[in-house]
This record gives C-alpha cells, sequence and structure tokens, in this order.
C-alpha cells in the first residue's frame, strides 16, 4: 500500500478547502499566496486541485477542494498527484473515524490490475498515515478487497474452478483454517447433485469448497458464495455481449473469501464456515438441458427453467448445507440477476432476508460504513410463479420480479429458523470514480463484517 510512517523535510500537505469556507480561507493567506490562487482561478470547488510553490517554486501545499469528508473523498488523489519521494499528508483535523476512512479511500485508490499488462506499472502517490486512523484495520480492509478485485478480474481461462479452490486454500492457510474441497463424481457420492449437474458439462470438473475457522463454542457465522467461473449461459447461450463479463460470475466466491480473510486477520470470536461451490457453466454434450429434473441436498427436485440461471441451482446444495449446522448468522453472496441491476444499477446490491433483525442491522451497518445495501422484500404471493407440473420447483418464474423470485427460489433451500441474508451484487465497477477503479469490486463485505462484529463482539487482542 502506498503509506508512509511519518513525514520528512519534503513531505507535502494537502490543504481541503470549501467553496463555502474558501473566502475565509483566502483571507488568512499571504499576498504571494492570494494573487496566486486568484490567478489560477481556484475557488474550492470539489475535486479541484492547485499546487502552491515555496519561495524557491518547489511544490509545498496543494489546495484540494473539498466539501465533505467522506470514504471517497480522497480515492482519486493518488493517480492525480504525482509521486514525490516524502509523500503527502493531510493538513486537516480528523477524528478517528475519519483518518480511518481517508486512508482507506486513499489506498483503494491505489489500485491496479496490471498482471497482464507489459511496461512499467502506474506509480501512486504515498501517503502519510494520518494520526487517528487505525492502520490494522485499513490494511485489513484493503487486504480483503484486493483480493476481491484480482479474483473478478482475472480471466477465465486462468480462473476456474481448480483455481478458485487454490485461491480459497491460500486464504484458509493464512488464517489457519481448515479446507476441504470434494471434486467431480465425489459430489455424486457426497449427496451435492445440483452442483454437479451444473457443473458437468465442462473438462474442468467442478466442486465444494469447503472452510473452517474458529473455536467450536463461539457463535456460527456460514458464508456462501456462488462461484461461476465462467458463465456462457449453457444450452441457453447467453449473447455474446452478455457473455463478456461473465469471468465475474464469480465475484459471489470472491466476496466471501474476502470476507472470511478479514475475519480471520481480525480473530473474531465467532465459528466460520465458508462455502463455495465452484463449476464452470459450459456447453457440451453433456451439459445439463432446460427441462431437465436435478435433485438437490434438500431433496427437493427442480425443474430446470433456463440453463443461465444456473448459478440458484449450484447455491441451492451449499446453503442446505449450511443450515445443517444452525449458524447463528447465513450470507451469501451472488452475482445472481440481471433484474436486480435492472431495478438498483451497479452500486446497490439487493439485500433480501429472512430475518428483521439481520436485514436491519445490516442496513445499518451499510449506512455506517458508506458501503450501500438496499433491501426487496421476500414477496411470497410471488412464489407460486415458481410452481413446475413434474418436478417440487421450478428454477425460474415469468418475466417479472427476477431477483425476487430467484431469492424466493434460494429460501425454498433454507430452514426457517435459520437467520439468512441473500446479496445479489453486480461485483463490477462499470466506471471508474474515487477510490472505485473500473473493474472488479468488492460491495456490501464492509457492511457485512461490520454487521457481525456488532452482532457477535469485538476481536480478541
Amino acid at each position: 500500500m502506498t503509506f508512509l510512517a511519518k513525514k520528512s523535510p519534503s513531505t507535502i500537505a494537502i490543504v481541503p478547502v470549501s467553496a463555502d469556507g474558501f473566502d475565509a480561507w483566502l483571507k488568512k493567506q499571504d499576498a504571494r499566496t492570494k494573487e496566486w490562487v486568484k490567478a489560477a482561478g481556484f475557488t474550492g470547488a470539489d475535486g479541484a486541485l492547485l499546487s502552491l510553490p515555496d519561495d524557491k517554486g518547489r511544490p509545498s501545499r496543494v489546495l484540494f477542494g473539498a466539501a465533505k469528508f467522506t470514504l471517497w473523498t480522497f480515492g482519486d488523489l493518488p493517480g492525480r498527484l504525482p509521486k514525490n519521494e516524502g509523500g503527502y499528508f493531510i493538513d486537516a483535523k480528523l477524528d478517528g473515524v475519519a483518518a480511518t476512512q481517508a486512508a482507506l479511500g486513499w489506498a483503494l485508490g491505489s489500485y491496479q490490475f496490471a498482471k497482464y499488462k507489459s511496461g512499467k506499472k502506474k506509480e501512486f502517490a504515498a501517503l502519510v498515515w494520518p494520526d487517528n486512523a487505525d492502520r490494522a484495520q485499513v490494511e485489513r480492509t484493503v487486504a480483503g478487497i484486493y483480493l476481491v478485485r484480482d479474483l473478478v478480474n482475472t480471466p477465465a481461462n486462468d480462473l476456474g474452478p481448480a483455481e478458485i479452490a487454490a485461491a480459497a486454500a491460500k486464504v484458509a492457510k493464512a488464517g489457519n483454517a481448515k479446507i476441504t474441497v470434494i471434486t467431480g463424481e465425489e459430489l455424486l457420492k457426497k449427496n451435492y447433485p445440483a452442483i454437479y449437474e451444473v457443473g458437468k458439462g465442462s473438462p474442468r470438473r467442478p466442486r465444494l469448497i469447503d472452510i473452517r475457522w474458529g473455536n467450536e463454542k463461539h457463535r456460527k457465522v456460514t458464508l456462501v458464495g456462488k462461484g461461476v467461473a465462467f458463465d456462457t449461459g449453457g444450452l441457453n447461450l447467453k449473447p455474446g455481449n452478455s457473455m463478456y463479463l461473465m469471468k465475474k460470475d464469480m465475484g459471489g466466491a470472491a466476496h466471501v473469501l474476502g470476507l472470511a480473510q478479514m475475519i480471520m486477520a481480525e480473530k473474531l470470536p465467532v465459528r466460520l464456515r465458508v462455502l463455495i461451490p465452484a463449476v464452470e457453466n459450459s456447453v457440451d454434450g453433456d451439459s445439463f438441458r432446460p427441462s431437465d429434473v436435478i435433485r438437490t441436498r434438500k431433496g427437493l427436485s427442480v425443474e430446470v427453467g433456463d440453463t443461465d440461471a444456473e448459478g440458484r441451482i449450484i447455491l441451492c446444495d451449499a446453503l442446505a448445507e449450511a443450515c445443517t449446522e444452525k449458524p447463528d448468522i447465513l450470507i451469501n453472496f451472488a452475482t445472481l440477476t440481471g433484474a436486480a441491476r435492472v431495478a438498483l444499477g451497479p452500486d446497490l446490491p439487493a439485500l433480501f432476508s429472512n430475518s428483521e433483525d439481520l436485514a436491519a442491522g445490516l442496513l445499518a451497518a451499510a449506512k455506517q460504513e458508506q458501503d450501500p445495501l438496499w433491501q426487496l422484500p421476500l414477496w411470497q404471493p410471488y412464489k407460486g410463479w415458481l410452481d413446475s407440473k413434474i418436478a417440487d420447483t421450478n428454477t425460474i418464474g415469468g418475466s417479472f420480479g427476477g431477483a425476487i423470485v430467484a431469492a424466493l427460489y434460494l429460501e425454498k433451500f433454507v430452514d426457517k429458523d435459520v437467520s439468512w441474508a441473500h446479496i445479489d451484487t453486480f461485483s463490477w465497477n462499470a466506471a471508474t470514480r474515487p477510490g472505485r477503479p473500473e473493474g472488479g469490486e468488492a460491495l456490501g463485505i464492509r457492511a457485512a463484517l461490520a454487521h457481525i462484529k456488532s452482532t457477535l463482539g469485538k476481536s480478541r487482542k
């Protein structure tokens, strides 16, 4: 990360100035500064930058237009400011929360995915750690989010089910957790038929990844993530423009790995379990078909309405297994429906929950962490849309309310006495903004972590 421990004689101050407070600030400056600022036309407009020279013509301060401080206020400065040996420091009074958010936004704006680029990587400006910033929290959070971004950005030719399992093993090893992986035909022997059916059409064998960590006496948190390494749509083949970004269809798996890494790094007093069904939805002579009837771990039979609704099929086996241990909190992340994006756009993951307390807690944490979620209803009257004439349920239900119907399908595989939340996320930044470069993104995991911490207790020191 681009941080320096302390200031040096060459460190340059970043001076936040708001448009409303600009005149008052300018009155306090010397004549030379006033002339320079007026000549440059700087007025404190949000995002504006102006370098102020010292008496030798070297940069000494940078004025930065900032009406208020949020997580993203300083997020694009690492790439906009020129690299400086002594780095920069924020010349403003920041309490602990603001200082931590400023540092986190700076770090998130310093991310780049340059694995496949030849030539020199982009260099980012460094920041001197703000006073009062929780460095450990920033470092844990950034590591988790960078992991999510890296995994989602990696193309599918280098990230199939086996590579997702390898990434999970690395996370487990770092956290001293146990991991098991059930692969290929073993899924049938161990009664995970739905995962097997979706993945059997690919030569890259399907698998179920299972991570366990923590004291068995602590309260249980189980995370489930959709791990579709690439989604062609199967025999209901996607058109090319819809298939292009389907390397990100394992975004749910990336989210739970990033969140699990953060939980373990913070040593939260929880009993953590992570379940990731990892498959590739390919077109092959062995691919599952529309109208096939698939058995599931829970014992329900499901009629395949559309092979492009494969994520909910693999998740149902993992959710059924998760419920066998009656976790105190069960959260799944999935890039599940385009309908959620049509309803809420790319920035707002849709939240569904069978627990008012869990939903309220996640929404409160989302607001606190500036990591938004938006609740949609598990509208029970739509449940009949999933009826099948030949199986216990269909996987799809008409052309309306697609995100809700998908959530209602998943709900069939969750025990009523388990507090469950389903987060339907885009896992992608469609355009670059401060702290959020275009590409893979972690959406909702900071909120989930904050809720888990507030519900199950503070970390052990």
